[in-house]
């Protein structure tokens, strides 16, 4: 029974044809190149990396060419799990939806490997509806307003950062040292909007006098990561 399970795990592969395996990679090489452009129309921050992009269409191809090896041959597969598992993947994914286009990229691999077009098709389809869908989303974008100013023109300061937007501005830090204090404030993309647009808020809080500096930070859910 041993030498009969062992001969079936050996021979177990089914032979593809050079036409069949030819049609796998174009299959793969179109789907990448449609994984391509959707990364490519997704990203238009200044996170997007032509390289990483790039990467994506080879790793389709890559693994379409291992499931075109492995087949239906059950120790060549058990093998090549064991042979990854020695590599280690360092790269720092700068954003979450990096992730989701690499796991898109290697079930297109598979499914083109075993030459199953339709499931990769159709699901590369819906996903590509669903980053048109949630393309709408904005990224919860916050601005920090970082005063530096004597104590007298920090109150001053205050008082005119509250008069502006209108007591939504939420104050998170504040230092005070001898002769100078820091002030740090958090504002959301919606209360920027309460300072019209002919207006700074840097020349007005420049203006009070004895304020050192005036910094206005966009923290980008992007960028910082």
């Amino acid at each position: 029974m041993n030498k009969t399970l062992l001969e079936y795990l050996m021979n177990t592969s089914g032979t593809l044809s050079f036409e069949q395996i030819l049609l796998n990679f174009v299959v793969a090489l179109a789907l990448g190149f449609f994984i391509f452009l959707s990364y490519r129309l997704s990203h238009s921050s200044p996170v997007y990396s032509p390289r990483f992009n790039a990467s994506l269409l080879m790793l389709t191809i890559i693994t379409t060419m291992v499931m075109c090896v492995i087949g239906n041959n059950i120790a060549l597969s058990l093998g090549m799990v064991g042979a990854l598992s020695v590599v280690r993947f360092r790269t720092a994914i700068k954003d979450p939806r990096d992730t989701s286009y690499i796991f898109w990229c290697i079930g297109v691999g598979l499914c083109c490997g075993v030459s199953e077009y339709h499931v990769p098709c159709v699901g590369s389809a819906v996903l590509f509806l669903i980053l048109i869908f949630f393309g709408a989303v904005k990224n919860n974008d916050r601005y920090l307003l970082i005063v530096h100013a004597d104590e007298v023109a920090a109150r001053a300061a205050e008082k005119e950062i509250h008069n502006i937007y209108a007591g939504k501005a939420f104050l998170r830090v504040r230092n005070a040292s001898r002769g100078n204090v820091e002030l740090i404030y958090e504002l959301s993309r919606k209360v920027m909007k309460l300072l019209p647009d002919r207006q700074s808020i840097n020349d007005r809080l420049m203006d009070l006098g004895d304020v050192r500096q005036v910094n206005l930070v966009m923290q980008s859910e992007e960028v910082s990561r």
